[in-house]
């Protein structure tokens, strides 16, 4: 049996598993079985899922009445099957609309690596269709639709800040991050060499066996998560490198941080500003969270390679171990995806928001 990522067995694992281990208490693994993935696809159910506001009351029905966000940019993920397809989506408090009472609302057909993409169906949901969004604390909103209301607690990890000596004098944190792999990061800009990092927390359990590479005990991949990071010369960290191709391409949970900035933790201008200096053509086009005006795109920070063999990383590893002591040391860390020599980060679209933000196009 092959192990992809499949959104039915998940979705079944939570109905079922729960049924089988839950009763001897939450301390147990949760068993998932084969039958109650067959069961699932097997099963005729009843959806309009080309309606997207019946399918997001279908959803929260199916919440309890409190939930928890955990990735940065305020997605709460979701998988269920209908008539023997995986859908997988999410609903998200986006951090520059949730306070105007709005939240967006999309999902598709599961992605595939042999099968094209799927299309999306997407609605930003608001009073005017149904539904209320209330502010109740900082990061804790009520969503309401009909008889049905879900609070929605942000991950607050506005407390969270990098270990002394994990940054540079020349760089700037911008503010943790936790992907929706579960795995934490911190956001980092060099202002002198006008790049990014996304740096490995290590103040958590991660929860992802780091393996060295075959090359060097300085590459380092997640037996989990497939992320790859290398062990600074300079400084106790470790930078992320790399993320494995095919989980890139069905846009699943191990795709990357690239679109779980931390929205809820950025101060005033200082994204935006620091985009800016890295691509000034975007001047007057992005806002603080560097969106495009018309939401359907936004700046993506994406400075690792996306690898299929680990031979691939090897390049970080020469570069490094040659420049480990020149000014331009960092460089090494940063993934060109231009042809002419400078940095450039790519747009992302946030209007296919079906379990994840659209992949960044492959270059």
């Amino acid at each position: 049996m092959s192990w992809h990522r499949t959104g039915c067995l998940v979705f079944a694992a939570l109905l079922v598993g729960a049924a089988v281990s839950g009763a001897r208490g939450d301390d147990r693994p949760r068993l998932e079985t084969h039958e109650s993935y067959v069961d699932e696809i097997m099963r005729r159910t009843t959806l309009a899922v080309d309606d997207p506001v019946a399918v997001f009351g279908f959803v929260l029905d199916s919440l309890p009445d409190r939930v928890k966000v955990y990735p940065t940019e305020n997605y709460y993920y979701f998988t269920f099957v209908h008539d023997g397809k995986s859908y997988d989506g999410n609903i998200r408090l986006d951090a520059s609309t949730r306070d105007d009472g709005k939240l967006d609302f999309a999902y598709s057909e599961e992605m595939k690596e042999w099968f094209p993409e799927t299309p999306v169906s997407y609605v930003q949901l608001d009073a005017a269709k149904g539904v209320t969004v209330e502010k109740l604390e900082r990061l804790v909103y009520r969503v309401t639709y009909r008889q049905k209301s879900v609070v929605f607690a942000l991950n607050d990890l506005s407390q969270v800040k990098p270990p002394p000596g994990v940054i540079g004098a020349d760089e700037t944190f911008i503010g943790p991050v936790f992907d929706d792999s579960a795995v934490r990061f911190f956001l980092v800009y060099n202002a002198k060499l006008k790049l990014f990092h996304y740096i490995l927390d290590e103040t958590v359990d991660n929860r992802d066996e780091l393996l060295p590479s075959r090359r060097t005990d300085r590459i380092l991949i997640g037996k989990r998560s497939g992320f790859a990071y290398y062990r600074d010369h300079r400084r106790p960290r470790k930078i992320l490198i790399g993320v494995f191709e095919g989980n890139v391409w069905v846009n699943n949970h191990f795709d990357g941080p690239f679109d779980q900035l931390p929205d809820n933790f950025v101060e005033g201008d200082t994204l935006r500003k620091i985009i800016l200096e890295v691509a000034p053509e975007m001047k007057g086009k992005i806002d603080r969270f560097g969106g495009m005006p018309d939401g359907a795109e936004r700046y993506a920070i994406a400075p690792y390679v996306e690898y299929r063999k680990e031979s691939e990383l090897d390049l970080f590893h020469r570069c490094a171990t040659r420049a480990e002591h020149s000014p331009g040391y960092y460089n090494c860390f940063m993934v060109d995806h231009r042809t002419d020599g400078t940095a450039h980060y790519r747009a992302r679209s946030v209007a296919r928001q079906a379990s994840k933000a659209r992949r960044p196009a492959r270059s």
